[in-house]
């Protein structure tokens, strides 16, 4: 079967318990395999059968009670987003409004005349006009048989306004039982307008969440210039771009889409998707990427990847994705949150029904209020959004920082790893063959014979021929020479320039032409091969010019990084396919005394599978596709940005910079996102444990203290607000 996976905006979830129905009627679809719910983004992930039609997922959802949009049109989303908070912002200020009035009249002046009549003329358009949704959306749960956020406010303030009208219009029924006809307008308008504030505030809140996909959808330019195929040039969107097509970039654009160069030199800025900070070369057939930042030069390039397929574009997918995961602790919070409100209610009864049994005097009033209060202090939503919102936060944060987090499970099972699998090649080291020293016999001829050197290892095919090249010219040394070249297999290679002969190759190919090293010669390459490097003599017919090590070099941040770990109590092990030599070499430069060499792609898996069987939580590190089954066997899989993309598919994290000093900034990132949910989730609860018995009014027979329901309903608005707020702070943490 063939699948999909697509992110729509869900309109009109107010409580997780809301989410929780919308994932489950979606996964239970025929035709869809996964639906993940982000409440805090109010979207949903489904992963579906191309033969089925979205129309058939929104009719799914809106069976629910909620609003499903399938619109593809760019934007869409956050375009939504900006409307419903317009929306949410102009009923919640004039509910306010209305509300200022009422509460003033009913705290203060309650007996002034017509104040029954006042106060329900304000109350009215709070109720029917600002608080319209609660009711709507309340109605629209019982038709399907069930409950949310909107249930119990509705409930409560629909049962407080309908005694407190009965009062208002017959205020003899209670005088001539000698009591008081008390009303409660201004609990119903004075909540109505606090949990719209609330939901307000956690609106603005719940938007910070999601910066760094908009901060990713904003390195892509929104048009392009296109060449004909008679040259001339065409501004088109960006989304208008077809494979194949030829575009022009000029100085200080970004790039559209992926693509070839064609035509031009240029730097392009690829920062911000590597993290490299230095400037790469672009010439023809170099490749380039979208979001990245043309400098200086002008250049033509074939698209070959775009809209969903750029690189950036599977970046946006995966943080998008990500960020919709749940961590294994919120399965326990989603579980929770779908009977809460049932629970409410059902203790909301038992309240009404006690205080009626053994209220005495003003039972019927104490049980109104107290049963009203439990209903508006019990809040799904703090509990809702404990998880979500420090998901988001944590993997928005990780994006910036060149730390791609696939899922959520990952960036909360890092803090948990006791074990780190390093590789070798590619992520200790910089994978590639590199000159580590050059000496010359003797030092002052060197400016001579570099050009010589340059020219021999240009005409070269051997791999540590081009580390050679390299070197040199990152030396400045440019070569205009011409001679006699000649490739000698297995040995190396020999040219004559100006009618002298030269050799470069291995010791074989010098003793071939009878040329010996003496023996300082002789001790110093004995002395680079037992570190594990590569020795390359060369030579003209008499004797040795120079001698040449060459080695895949540690990165930079690979020492510190691992000293983090270590200092962390963590166990570090390095595994390679290399020789004893060189791995014994690598691992003593970087304070390794745990190292495996010379081991296959299946004995790297059944390493980290040994470890788990001792009870070690690992984490696998890897850039090739010789690391894929390791990375995909470990507790977490991190991939270097720079390796395979078999590699980057397996692994549930990236880092997205070759550096592997990024990896200590995950595992903070991960100690403070999970620090933040811990945070989160004790505040929910404990908010809920203390305040609804409180509300139901448990301190009564000691101190005579009944919660007011406006009062609640500041609490419950605080209690979401301060969730979403605590894991804000991860953003101004340092990683």
């Amino acid at each position: 079967m063939a699948t999909k996976k697509e992110i729509f905006h869900v309109l009109g979830m107010g409580c997780a318990g809301c989410a929780t129905k919308v994932q489950n009627a979606l996964s239970k679809r025929e035709g869809v395999t996964e639906a993940k719910v982000n409440f805090a983004d109010s979207t949903v992930m489904i992963e579906y059968d191309t033969t089925l039609p979205p129309s058939a997922l929104q009719k799914t959802v809106e069976e629910t009670g909620y609003e499903l949009i399938i619109e593809n049109e760019e934007n869409q989303s956050e375009k939504l987003q900006q409307e419903e908070y317009r929306r949410l912002k102009r009923r919640t200020w004039g509910a306010i409004l209305l509300s200022l009035p009422v509460f003033v009249i009913g705290m203060f002046f309650m007996h002034m005349p017509y104040a029954n009549w006042i106060m329900l003329a304000c109350t009215l358009p709070v109720l029917l006009i600002f608080g319209r949704d609660f009711y709507v959306n309340a109605w629209k749960q019982i038709k399907h048989g069930s409950a949310n956020m909107d249930t119990l406010v509705a409930v409560s303030t629909g049962i407080a306004f309908l005694f407190s009208l009965f009062n208002t219009l017959y205020p003899s029924y209670w005088i001539n039982r000698g009591m008081e006809p008390h009303v409660y307008y201004e609990a119903s308008s004075v909540i109505i307008a606090l949990i719209l504030v609330g939901r307000l505030l956690e609106y603005r809140a719940k938007a910070n969440t999601s910066t760094a996909i908009r901060k990713l959808m904003g390195l892509q330019p929104q048009s392009v210039i296109r060449l004909s195929k008679e040259g001339t040039e065409q501004e088109i969107p960006v989304k208008a771009v077809r494979e194949g097509d030829i575009l022009l970039v000029k100085p200080g654009d970004k790039i559209p889409v992926d693509g070839e160069v064609t035509e031009g030199v240029s730097f392009i800025d690829e920062s911000m998707i590597t993290g490299e900070p230095v400037a790469v070369e672009k010439t023809s057939g170099s490749k380039v990427y979208a979001g990245t930042l043309n400098q200086k030069g002008s250049f033509q390039f074939k698209a070959e990847k775009v809209g969903s397929s750029t690189v950036l574009a599977q970046i946006i997918r995966m943080v998008q994705e990500a960020q919709g995961s749940k961590a294994p602790v919120q399965k326990l919070v989603d579980k929770i949150a779908g009977i809460f409100v049932p629970v409410v209610v059902g203790i909301a009864l038992l309240t009404f029904a006690v205080w009626m049994l053994a209220g005495g005097e003003g039972a019927f009033t104490h049980a109104l209020l107290t049963s009203v209060t439990v209903l508006v202090i019990a809040c799904p939503c703090a509990l809702g959004l404990a998880t979500p919102t420090a998901i988001m936060v944590g993997i928005g944060k990780g994006a910036e920082n060149n730390i791609l987090i696939r899922d959520a499970e990952s960036l909360e099972q890092l803090c948990k790893v006791t074990a780190v699998v390093l590789d070798k090649t590619g992520t200790i080291t910089e994978g590639k063959p590199t000159v580590t020293h050059i000496l010359w016999y003797p030092e002052s001829d060197a400016d001579i014979y570099m050009p010589v050197l340059l020219y021999m290892e240009k005409q070269s095919e051997h791999p540590l021929a081009d580390a050679v090249v390299e070197y040199l010219r990152n030396k400045g040394i440019t070569s205009f020479l011409n001679g006699q070249f000649q490739s000698i297999t297995g040995q190396g290679v020999q040219s004559t320039i100006d009618g002298k002969n030269y050799f470069i190759g291995n010791l074989h190919l010098l003793e071939t032409h009878g040329i010996k090293p003496n023996d300082t010669q002789q001790m110093q390459a004995d002395n680079w091969s037992r570190e594990g490097k590569t020795v390359v003599y060369f030579a003209d017919d008499r004797q040795i010019i120079a001698l040449i090590a060459i080695a895949d070099r540690v990165k930079a941040g690979s020492l510190p990084a691992i000293r983090y770990m270590q200092k962390q109590g963590l166990q570090i092990y390095m595994l390679t396919g290399d020789n004893t030599l060189t791995a014994k070499t690598i691992a003593e430069t970087v304070g390794l005394t745990r190292f495996k060499a010379e081991v296959l792609p299946s004995e790297k898996a059944d390493f980290v599978k040994e470890l788990q069987q001792q009870g070690a939580v690992v984490a696998m590190i890897g850039d090739g596709i010789n690391d894929s089954q390791a990375l995909a066997q470990a507790d977490v899989s991190i991939a270097m940005g720079k390796g395979s993309d078999i590699a980057i598919d397996v692994a549930k994290i990236t880092l997205t910079t070759s550096d592997l000093n990024v990896l200590p900034k995950a595992f903070r990132l991960s100690r403070q996102t999970v620090s933040a949910i811990r945070q989160n989730l004790f505040w929910a609860f404990i908010y809920n444990l203390i305040g609804i018995p409180i509300a139901a009014g448990i301190l009564y027979p000691c101190c005579d203290f009944l919660l007011n329901p406006m009062i609640a309903a500041a609490a419950m608005a605080f209690s979401s607000v301060s969730v979403v707020s605590n894991s804000l702070r991860i953003k101004a943490k340092k990683l």
